[in-house]
Formats: structure tokens, sequence, C-alpha cells
């Protein structure tokens, strides 16, 4: 018997509860705590009209709603609140809440709270997605009962009734799903930290104090993953509560998982198992190795060797991400927009050997281009640009052809949409070449989300006539 949850259900009932934001993870967690009794309000920026189609998911419910500009002006009264994880905890209304008594959560804290089974959670710059599903589909291979959730998933919170102590949690966390949790999961893994999201947090100090609350919390019976090739995470040893463990596509490692004459090993003092060739996982690109090496670290004491080197051996990708979407006329085009950042678009140009149609830009999350100019110069043959980002993009290409003189050749061209970026990409190529949509840039100034930029960009691409 859970008794925390017992004691969470007798605590919401009746109780004035504030939810701020009424999107996908959210939806299930207003559902979930009416069941229990909440009186319930739902605050959201959208009006009443953009929203007709999750409210219809409340009908029925006595649920009360604030809407559309200046819905925060009501942010009084209530008991509980729970946040939203793209809204800063430190915003004036959230603040003047918090004085005026009301305790301030989320759905991620609260299922930390209440959760029985063993977590297993990832964050990082990039590469989280991939590295917590090999995670999940070795773990269910292995023949547990697994949960997916965080970013990725199902909210799980509304599950929670369901989840046993003998099951497996796997989740995808943020940094701002982190950036005030107080508990940490009991496997922690951080595939690698570089600057992003400054457009919401204030430095990269902030960003990288988030990204810690991953394993701050940590006991001496826990792990934490981290990546030793990275600068940033190698550093994070140094305040790990739990067994620090690491993955390394370059170094040799007393303890950890690595990359070993093509084979990726894991190696404990004198104990070395070998798991499987870097030619024999399916998904390409090196920052790909990183993510099995990852996974690999994180299920190595609970998951059998053959059973990580089945997944490796037959996972496919995650959607959106270097995924061949069509060939056409001997032109491939590759969808690999969950690329919202420099370094991640770095990492799918690397994936390639030959060079590339290059369709990026996106919306401006703060953050420098610098590292993007010599990769385009090296692996780019044109280079097609949308959106905020497309003036430091270009930026970042010419600096380098004016440091070094290479890429001078490279074509760039600006265009007002992606149907025209697409188009454009397609007029420019010829037989054997490769496009793809590598953002570089967050989706906002164009569309909802990476996932709605990538949808988009395949039915362009599968609407294009042989």
């Amino acid at each position: 018997m859970n008794s925390k949850l017992n004691d969470f259900k007798k605590k919401i009932k009746n109780k004035k509860v504030a939810v701020l934001g009424i999107g996908i993870s959210h939806t299930p967690l207003i559902s979930y705590l009416y069941k229990l009794g909440a009186d319930i309000t739902a605050f959201d920026k959208s009006d009443e009209t953009r929203l007709k189609p999750t409210l219809e998911a409340f009908k029925g419910m006595d649920i009360k709603y604030s809407l559309g500009e200046g819905y925060l002006d009501n942010l009084k009264g209530f008991d509980i609140l729970f946040r939203t994880p793209g809204m800063r905890y430190d915003i004036p209304q959230i603040l003047a809440a918090k004085e005026e008594g009301t305790e301030i959560t989320s759905e991620m804290e609260v299922f930390f709270e209440l959760c029985p089974a063993q977590i297993f959670a990832v964050t990082g710059s990039d590469g989280k997605t991939t590295t917590t599903t090999l995670i999940y589909n070795m773990l269910k291979e292995q023949g547990y009962n697994c949960w997916l959730g965080g970013n990725i998933g199902i909210p799980l919170l509304s599950k929670i009734d369901e989840i046993k102590d003998t099951d497996k949690v796997v989740l995808e966390l943020s940094s701002f799903q982190l950036h005030t949790m107080t508990e940490s999961p009991h496997i922690a893994v951080v595939t690698n930290v570089s600057p992003n999201h400054l457009d919401v947090h204030k430095s990269m100090d902030e960003y990288v104090f988030a990204k810690k609350n991953i394993f701050k919390h940590q006991s001496a019976e826990d792990k934490l993953v981290i990546n030793f090739d990275n600068d940033i995470t190698r550093g994070f040893a140094n305040e790990a509560q739990g067994d620090v463990v690491y993955f390394s596509r370059k170094a040799s490692l007393e303890k950890g998982a690595m990359l070993k004459d093509n084979m990726l090993i894991f190696k404990d003092g004198e104990s070395v198992t070998e798991i499987v060739k870097a030619d024999d996982i399916v998904i390409p690109g090196v920052h790909n190795i990183e993510n099995f090496l990852a996974a690999t670290a994180a299920v190595i004491d609970c998951v059998d060797r053959d059973v990580i080197k089945k997944v490796a051996t037959t996972f496919t990708g995650v959607e959106h991400r270097i995924e061949l979407v069509r060939e056409l006329n001997g032109i491939k085009f590759y969808n690999d927009s969950i690329a919202s950042s420099p370094t991640r678009t770095i990492a799918g140009l690397n994936s390639f050997k030959d060079k590339v149609i290059l369709i990026a830009g996106g919306y401006d999350k703060k953050i420098p281009y610098d590292a993007l100019g010599p990769v385009i110069a090296e692996k780019v043959k044109c280079l097609v640009l949308i959106g905020q980002t497309a003036p430091k993009i270009e930026k970042a290409l010419k600096d380098e052809t004016e440091r070094t003189g290479k890429g001078t050749d490279i074509p760039v061209y600006r265009c007002g949409s992606l149907d025209e970026a697409v188009q454009t990409a397609y007029r420019f190529a010829s037989l054997g070449d490769t496009i793809i949509l590598s953002p570089a840039s967050a989706s906002f100034d164009m569309f909802k989300s990476f996932e709605e930029r990538g949808n988009k960009f395949k039915e362009i691409v599968n609407s294009i006539k042989a």
C-alpha cells in the first residue's frame, strides 16, 4: 500500500487548487485532481476559442477557468498551485501567491514524492529523448513493467495509482522541470550540458544549477551517470552524493561505458564486458553512440548484456531525430527537427560522410552560434535559412570564412517559410544529395513545437511530385 499516496488524496480533497497551463501534461492532471475532489481553477494565456478542443475533455466537470490576457490576475486564495514547467517559478504572481501561503508545486515534483517505483531520469542539452527511450526499451526488453514520462510518454501523476514498487519509471526531464525539484531519481543521467534556453534562464549558471538538481538530492545508494567528454558534466562528479559512473566516446575509463576499437564496452576495474560493435548500432551518428553508452551505464546493473545488444541492433530511432522521410529522384530528405540548439545540429551534420543541404533557423533562445560556423563550412554544400536566427547562423558561417577562408563557395538562401525553404533546397539538389532540416533553433517563431515543425516538413516533402 502506498501510504504517501493515501495521504496526498486526503490532503487534496476539497482544497482550492490552481493549475497553471492547460496543455498536454496538465489535461490529465486536471482530470485526476478533479476525481480526487479538488476544487480546481485552470489558468491559461490562450482564450476559450483556441482551447476549445482541450476544454471538451472537461465537459461535465465543475472546473473554473481564467483565460486569455491577464489570466494570472486572479491568482489569489488558493491552497495549492501547480506550475507548468515552461513558466518561471519567480514571476510576481507566483511569488505573491507563495507569500499569501499558497503551496507552489508541479506535476513532476508531486510525482517524485509519491512514486513507489525505482526512477531512472535523464537530462542534458542534447540527446535526452533518445537516451531516455533507449533506457526504457532496455528495461522493458529485460521484462520489467515500465512507465515512460516527463517530456515524453504520458503524464505519470495521473497513473500513480497503477504504478507498483516492482516497476521501473523512466523520465526525460528538462531544466524547467528540474529548477525547483527537491528530490532526485535513483539513477540520474546527464548526457551533456551546453548553452541552451537562455531566453528563459537568466544566465548559464542558472541553467547549469537547474540541471544539477537531477543528482543534488540523491543518497549514497543512488547512481549518477555523466559524460566524461563534456567539461561541465565531468565536473558534476565533485558534487555527487551517490555512485558516479562515467561514459565516454573518447577516453579510457577505469569504470564506465566507453568506446574502444569500435566496440562499446563496460569496464569496472579488471572486469570488461563487450556490449556491441559500434557499426552494428542501427541509428546513425557518433552522438547516438554516446546515447547508447549513457543508456548502457544506466542499466548495466539490472539489464543483461544480450538485451542491451538487441536494443542497439534493432532500435531505429525516435521521430524527428535524423529521420529519413523520403528518397525522391535520388535525393534523400531527413527530418531532424529536434535539433533546437547549435550543438544538436552539429551532431546531426557530423552523422553524414558527404556534404549536405542544410535547412536551419527558427526562434532565438539567445544562445551563441559561433561553434556552428566551422561545421557548416566543412559539412554543408548549400545553406537555406528561415526564422529569427537566420542572421546569426549566416554570421557564424561568414565569420568562419573570414577567419579561415573555408566555406566561401557555400550558397546561402534566406526564405520566408518552411515551404519555401524546402522548395529552394530541392531546386538546388541533384542526384545523390541529402537535404536535412536541422534548425539549430527552437520552433516557436513559426510553430508550436519541434514536433509540429517536423510534421510540417514531412508533409511538404511528401507532397513533392516525383
